[in-house]
């Protein structure tokens, strides 16, 4: 059961503000949304609130830097409602996005891989990434179709998405298949494959087009990986963040819970 309220000891709405950096509209909003139980009222009609609301919005402010604003308060508002499962079928499910995103990262340091980059991993010593030697690239107007070179459509098969969303990539400059001279159709050869299944790596990663125009570019200059490489560290340092972040906000909803009895 929850502690009385009327039993514990009273704080008003600028108490618990000042104490988290809030303003009393903020402790509010919180409250109306179902983050905060309902408060106490003075026989004036004066909210007043007790360490169980202390406790309620540091579990709260705790749990939103690991699972965002709106799953944070669809948690806090389950607990509140006594709906605990709930609370968890949520947290579990934002621990299972954070395995899909590292996931999805180690898929693109995969393909990096394919490319013949390496990526150094975070706090490893020595040189950062390394592209594989290309002593003399092949102009592009040179290539000519190869075991690997294929079409429009099976390569958007391939990859899972629309033929549309290469032509964008196309428009964007971030694939650059050729045109057969005799049928007019786009023909992707072993670059643009390349190209496409990084750009779809990059995008499930988060990515805007044109935050990967200059990771491909790199990627074709092979003359260089640096952008490319503090990318995908900038992405890993924030997956880590966000799982130590999902772990603080265990702890204080634990103690959020215990707090209820």
């Amino acid at each position: 059961m929850e502690r009385n309220l009327q039993s514990a000891k009273r704080l008003r709405p600028v108490d618990l503000a000042r104490g988290h950096g809030l303003s009393t509209q903020a402790i509010r909003n919180y409250e109306a949304a179902g983050i905060l139980p309902p408060a106490g009222r003075t026989p004036h009609g004066y909210r007043t609130y007790t360490p169980l609301h202390v406790a309620a919005l540091r579990a709260f402010l705790a749990l939103l830097p690991g699972h965002g604003h709106p799953t944070a308060t669809s948690i806090m508002r389950a607990v509140n409602q006594g709906m605990t499962d709930q609370a968890f079928h949520l947290i579990d499910g934002s621990h299972a996005q954070l395995l899909d995103d590292r996931r999805t990262l180690q898929a693109v340091e995969n393909a990096l891989h394919d490319l013949g980059v390496t990526v150094t991993p975070a706090l490893s010593p020595g040189p950062v990434a390394t592209p594989a030697a290309h002593p003399t690239p092949t102009p592009r107007s040179a290539v000519v179709s190869g075991p690997g070179a294929t079409f429009i459509g099976p390569l958007a098969g391939k990859l899972g998405i629309r033929p549309a969303t290469l032509r964008k990539w196309e428009r964007a400059g971030l694939v650059r298949p050729r045109r057969d001279p005799r049928t007019g159709y786009r023909v992707y050869d072993e670059t643009d494959v390349r190209d496409a299944r990084l750009t779809h790596q990059l995008r499930r990663g988060g990515y805007l087009l044109e935050q990967i125009a200059p990771l491909i570019a790199q990627v074709r200059a092979a003359g260089g990986v640096e952008l490319l490489e503090a990318a995908l560290c900038d992405w890993r340092d924030r997956l880590a963040a966000r799982g130590r972040a999902m772990l603080t906000g265990a702890a204080e909803l634990e103690a959020y819970l215990r707090e209820r009895g």
